[in-house]
């Protein structure tokens, strides 16, 4: 059923992460690890050398570098850098803890500071979250509605549409217009050129401000943006800067921007990831049901065929459903299925159609046309729903 279904994607998915992790993971593993050999071997050298000249001991030179590091921990840095905990330096904090970007430049050293972190971060990221949502549901509805007014443009320009607005009868341009969706990868090309053209000006500030290279910018844009926060590389930590009050509230709506638009661009591709999924899920039951229905027909003898029967679906990727039992993957095929399927199937769209009779008898759920395309918005959970429900919204007629 559809449990089964849910199931089998979840593993497939856990599945195909595991193995994108162990990818990532020889890929950074070749790239990096030599330059990690060559910068401990120069720096065991440095350390001998500076140990030779100075007549130090080993052992008191590393209980000298970690006290360093603990320093370090603090927030003391051998170059001069803002203040860590002042008032400004606590509101940068608390911005990278409420959108879990969490650089790691600074963190509370007291029992108190952590503590009182664990109960502000919680309720600071749970409001963040929410409007994040909300910042993605408007997005999406400005999307839509230019994408709807830009296809009602094409329409009035082929002359399927009257141009003052009423929709005429019998052609299936229009009758489509009621249910019309934007397809999820123009929403999702949309959100990369947003996120593109933020990041580059966002860079273009940082590069001469930071005096970072243009890449080195450009790399630190996307870990602020999609809140993965290294801390190797931060904004606005030296202790004074050119025009710093314009440049800080600069660095500020960049980020702001830029998390938003990379939030609703992760939430998009995940739809895209969904519908992969489910494309992968049909084929791979396809071949199950073909390879199973061989043996079945050759040891079953009372057999119908299900050409007349079976209902017509249009089925592709956009739809979240995915053949649910080997009844629906042989009615699929076009092959015979056998009685006691036969029944069962016939059972089940019985059931369907009093659930689609008491929705509609209540006044539920929002009627769309027949002919409409869900362009893979359908169902889902968090922002994954806020967005199916704007789409929703957005293709009624005005």
């Amino acid at each position: 059923g559809r449990l089964n279904a849910d199931n089998a994607r979840f593993l497939l998915l856990a599945v195909l992460i595991v193995l994108y992790m162990l990818c990532g993971a020889a890929v950074f593993s070749a790239i990096e690890l030599p330059t990690e050999r060559e910068a401990k071997e120069r720096w065991e050298e440095r350390l001998e050398n500076f140990t030779r000249r100075h007549n130090l001991s080993r052992a008191e030179l590393r209980h000298f570098l970690r006290e360093y590091e603990a320093a370090s921990v603090a927030g003391i840095r051998v170059d001069d850098i803002r203040p860590r905990w002042d008032f400004t330096g606590a509101f940068y904090f608390v911005g990278t803890v409420v959108s879990t970007i969490g650089f790691g430049m600074t963190t509370p050293a007291t029992v108190g500071g952590k503590i009182f972190l664990i109960f502000y971060g919680l309720i600071g990221c749970a409001g963040t979250i929410l409007f994040f949502n909300l910042f993605l549901e408007r997005l999406i509805t400005v999307i839509a509605y230019v994408m709807k007014s830009c296809h009602e443009r094409q329409l009035r320009r082929k002359g399927v549409l009257p141009h003052n607005g009423r929709r005429g009868s019998g052609t299936s341009e229009v009758d489509s217009l009621a249910g019309w969706k934007p397809s999820v990868y123009y929403v999702m090309l949309i959100l990369c050129v947003a996120s593109l053209i933020i990041s580059c000006c966002a860079s273009a500030m940082y590069t001469p401000i930071e005096g970072w290279s243009y890449f080195d910018s450009l790399y630190f844009c996307f870990v602020a943006f999609s809140t993965i926060g290294f801390g190797d590389l931060v904004s606005s930590q030296n202790i004074k800067y050119e025009s710093q009050g314009l440049y800080r509230f600069g660095n500020f709506v960049f980020i702001l921007m830029g998390v938003c638009c990379i939030y609703s661009l992760f939430n998009v591709i995940s739809i895209v990831i969904k519908q992969s999924i489910n494309w992968i899920l049909k084929k791979l039951d396809c071949r199950c049901c073909h390879t199973c229905q061989r043996k079945l027909f050759r040891s079953r003898r009372n057999v119908v065929m299900p050409g007349n029967v079976r209902s017509r679906r249009n089925i592709s990727i956009e739809t979240d459903v995915v053949n649910e039992s080997d009844t629906d993957g042989r009615r699929l095929s076009g092959e015979m299925i056998s009685m006691k399927d036969f029944l069962a199937s016939n059972k089940v769209s019985l059931a369907i159609m009093q659930k689609q009779l008491s929705e509609t008898a209540n006044g539920y759920p929002r009627q769309m046309s027949s002919n409409s395309k869900q362009n893979g918005f359908s169902g889902g959970v968090g922002a994954l729903a806020i967005m199916n429900n704007r789409l929703a919204e957005t293709s009624v007629d005005r």
